[in-house]
């Protein structure tokens, strides 16, 4: 008894095998049980600003007077978690930045933060997000997977199983990473048991965006060699109890085969006009600023070429995996971090709105945690430790409030007291913007439908416009 494949293969001279191999890379795209949006949305795109580390919610978007009033003083039992670095002498300990009202709106933005407090009217701030561990590597998969032990898809590979791409010549989700893995590892990019199509595509800072984007070969020895590999390993799944890792692999040859011409392009900012490069910090004489604000304005030029979801990855300048991670030199190092990062989120967040692309593309800036309110001792060269009680992250454009808050925490920064949030109910409000129900988002394996809440999730409709 001969199969399907089998029959393609030697019937009609193999002809019929040929027009397989070229449907394969289209069906590996579409990914079986991919679903469609399920209402109109206003989101086409997401671009997620990764703040690795854990920035301090109560030196950024989230005031409290109180730590300096009661500055150097214990803390006591009764503010002591389990989910915080934090016993009962360690004290309170205050912001070294000011905090104002910005904007038409009055939001509380800190000094911190100059230019994002100029666009102050466009950005949602969640205050009242709660995490699970006061470990980087499980927080960082909490957020990207929606489990702390990872083993799932990330976010930008659900966005890609769901939507797929606006662009056959790009793939669907893109980490715009600078020269580092981040606590938790590859897992927070990955695919998991999702197609290996839905995986994501990194593109460096330094250098050439992605190896061997530039061909040795002339196109019609490429091409021959792509159909080599079709053959043998179409035959391999022949074979394979499982196809589909294979079907995959194909469309990955295919894909790439066709980034070659548009990576190039899409990743040369040089295009871009000499004010547009200076409004992200490009020209800055700072290395670090300079390859953050380059991979910025790439992912503006990214989604404008349709890409679903990018990630832009922050850059370690200390040799510290999670580059926000201030245990101490808190005020330095605080400073440093946002020298390199803000000016280039907030020219971002600017440009996508003078280009009408706002409305469509939904920015989310985050880190894993928060930081302690409280130290060991104060001192000049004193830190906040990893807080998961209660933390602060914002979004702006896709569909959402821009200038407002939401939730808060109690009048030291340590707890949450009012509509507490998890990463589930981030990820359900994106999939939502997209329109995808998150509930419907699901992929049969280990003989059971995963999501990408898993049993949690709401949608927060307070802040969407």
């Amino acid at each position: 008894m001969i199969n399907r494949r089998g029959f393609l293969h030697n019937s009609s001279a193999g002809f019929g095998w040929l027009a397989f191999a070229g449907l394969l890379g289209e069906q590996a795209q579409a990914a079986t049980k991919k679903p469609l949006p399920q209402f109109v949305a206003p989101v086409k795109n997401v671009i997620f600003c990764f703040m690795d580390g854990g920035p301090s919610h109560v030196d950024t978007f989230d005031p409290k007077p109180a730590l300096k009033t009661h500055e150097g003083k214990a803390i006591g039992k009764e503010a002591v978690s389990k989910r915080s670095q934090s016993n009962a002498s360690r004290v309170w300990l205050g912001s070294p930045w000011e905090f104002r009202k910005r904007g038409e709106s009055g939001l509380w933005v800190s000094d911190l933060f100059p230019h994002l407090a100029s666009i102050a009217d466009e950005l949602c701030v969640v205050r009242s997000m709660v995490g699970e561990l006061p470990l980087h590597g499980q927080q960082n998969l909490l957020l990207h997977t929606g489990r702390i032990i990872g083993q799932a898809p990330s976010m930008g590979a659900w966005v890609s199983y769901g939507l797929g791409t606006e662009n056959k010549n790009l793939p669907a989700y893109v980490v715009l990473n600078n020269d580092w893995v981040p606590n938790g590892g590859l897992e927070n990019f990955g695919s998991s048991f999702l197609p290996a199509t839905h995986q994501a595509t990194q593109v460096r800072a330094k250098g050439s965006p992605v190896d061997n984007i530039q061909p040795a070969d002339t196109l019609s020895l490429q091409q021959r060699k792509l159909a080599l590999l079709a053959k043998q390993d179409l035959a391999f799944a022949t074979r394979a109890s499982e196809a589909s890792p294979i079907e995959s692999a194909i469309a990955n040859y295919e894909t790439a085969f066709r980034m070659q011409t548009l990576i190039p392009e899409v990743a040369d900012i040089s295009q871009e006009s000499l004010h547009v490069q200076r409004e992200y910090g490009i020209d800055s004489k700072d290395k670090h600023q300079h390859y953050y604000a380059t991979q910025a304005l790439r992912a503006r030029r990214l989604v404008e070429a349709g890409v679903r979801f990018v990630e832009i990855t922050c850059p370690s300048f200390d040799s510290n995996n999670s580059p926000w991670d201030q245990h101490g030199l808190l005020k330095q190092n605080h400073e440093k971090n946002a020298r390199i990062t803000e000016q280039s989120v907030a020219a971002l967040i600017t440009d996508l709105k003078r280009r009408g692309l706002l409305n469509e593309t939904l920015v989310v800036w985050a880190g894993e945690m928060g930081r302690t309110p409280h130290t060991p001792k104060v001192s000049p060269t004193c830190g906040r430790d990893h807080h998961v009680n209660g933390y602060s992250l914002f979004m702006a454009g896709g569909g959402l409030k821009g200038g407002m808050t939401f939730g808060e925490t109690d009048e030291f920064g340590n707890s949450v007291v009012e509509h507490p949030l998890s990463i589930h109910d981030i990820h359900a409000t994106i999939l939502h913007q997209l329109g995808i129900n998150h509930e419907d988002l699901t992929f049969r394996h280990g003989g059971r439908d995963h999501r990408l809440t898993d049993v949690h999730g709401h949608v927060i409709q307070e802040i969407i416009s």
